[in-house]
């Protein structure tokens, strides 16, 4: 259980072998999805003037893990972790310069990013699965965090830069700038160190559902995949809404959602100490989703992008979740664990984004967005409430009785 033995500073983690071109190459990938997620949402909001198509062309990708999730999560845990990297990074420098094909209809370039979606509910198994092994479970908290710390920075500079480049260029360029970007991932993962796979066996379909029906079949587990995808999942759905409820400032309200993760990020994995994070848990998750309640009203962009800054910050909670996760693993199952969270995570992401641009289309993007945030916090107080009652069976929130943590 976590405690408040000193962690791991970010210096040692550098220090780490094998760290520093994980942390580079998955950098690399978070700023070709940033860049080439903000040019397809302008290229089709512009070729069809959809809220829901705009929508989908930057988070349907989302809904292909959970088909990953169901028939290829095994090879998380079974498939050499350096090729399996830089093999997916490869393959999304290919779809991504296939997106910038000039004349590329509309349907062709959502069936493209589906099918980047499903090879994609293989690389965060794959990749969170090594960080544990790179790290060991008790640093995995701190390493996460730095993660999510440089996700957020390469969001805000991919979204910013993004934003400039698609208005100043092309949206076509930006896609064949994000094709190298992958391309520049995939090289630096091969500078990882060959490692076999953390478990025995070809990967499978009945090897997937096994080990899917051996992490769910657990209650304290089970709730933690829940507070993990639901509660944040429908707040992407406002987020997917930035492009068609404002087009000329999407760009800056991406990068102010990332600098306001970053803010969350850097206080939960650092500043607070072991005792005091899951006290905050709820908090984290209210804040999340009430600042969107605000716009509403449409207020001024300023004001929008410290608000939206200020919900962000709630992503934090995640940290929280993540940490009981990893501690309620085998260490066999701990690349697909966590696996099929960011699959499960990406995929309700997916659901939300879809069910935002349907309410945007027949409504208005703010009242989509209010609707989003109003499911968000029904579903974080629900849970609670839920994970409250199965305190007592080791679930969700256990008793401080028994020492363990209470997550959200």
């Amino acid at each position: 259980m976590p405690d408040d033995t000193p962690r791991r500073t970010y210096t040692d983690l550098f220090r780490t072998p094998e760290f520093s071109p994980l942390f580079l190459s998955s950098s690399a990938n978070i700023a070709a999805q940033t860049v080439s997620g903000l040019a397809l949402g302008t290229l089709v909001f512009r070729a069809t003037n959809s809220p829901l198509l705009s929508a989908l062309s930057m988070f349907g990708p989302a809904l292909a893990q959970v088909l990953g999730a169901t028939f290829f999560l095994s090879g998380a845990d079974r498939l050499p972790p350096r090729a399996t990297l830089a093999g997916l990074a490869l393959a999304f420098a290919g779809a991504t310069s296939a997106l910038a094909l000039p004349g590329l209809p509309v349907w062709a370039m959502l069936a493209i990013v589906l099918a980047e979606g499903l090879i994609a509910s293989l690389g965060g198994g794959v990749r969170w699965g090594l960080l544990t092994e790179i790290l060991s479970k008790d640093g995995y908290l701190s390493g996460r965090s730095l993660f999510n710390m440089m996700s957020g920075v390469m969001q805000i500079a991919g979204y910013a830069a993004g934003g400039v480049l698609v208005a100043v260029l092309s949206p076509r360029l930006c896609l064949l700038l994000a094709a190298a970007l992958y391309g520049t991932s995939a090289a630096l993962a091969l500078r990882l160190t060959r490692r076999p796979p953390r478990a025995s066996g070809r990967p499978s379909v009945r090897a997937t559902w096994s080990a899917n029906a051996r992490l769910w079949s657990a209650p304290a587990r089970r709730h933690v995949y829940l507070a993990l995808w639901i509660p944040n999942g429908l707040v992407v759905g406002c987020e997917s809404l930035y492009v068609s409820y404002d087009p000329r400032a999407a760009g800056t309200l991406f990068a102010c959602a990332a600098l306001g993760m970053l803010a969350g990020d850097v206080t939960v994995g650092r500043l607070l100490p072991p005792r005091l994070r899951p006290r905050l848990g709820i908090p984290l998750l209210v804040l999340l989703a009430a600042p969107y309640l605000v716009l509403f009203l449409r207020p001024p962009l300023p004001l929008t992008a410290v608000l939206v800054a200020l919900a962000s910050f709630g992503f934090g909670a995640s940290l929280v979740q993540q940490e009981r996760l990893v501690a309620l693993t085998p260490d066999d199952l701990s690349g697909h664990a966590l696996g099929l969270h960011s699959a499960g995570m990406l995929t309700m992401q997916g659901v939300a984004a879809t069910a935002a641009g349907t309410v945007a289309q027949l409504t208005s993007p703010a009242t989509a967005m209010t609707v989003m945030a109003l499911a968000s916090l029904t579903a974080t107080f629900t849970l609670t409430a839920v994970s409250r009652r199965g305190a007592t069976d080791g679930g969700l929130w256990p008793t401080r009785a028994a020492g363990a943590v209470r997550a959200t």
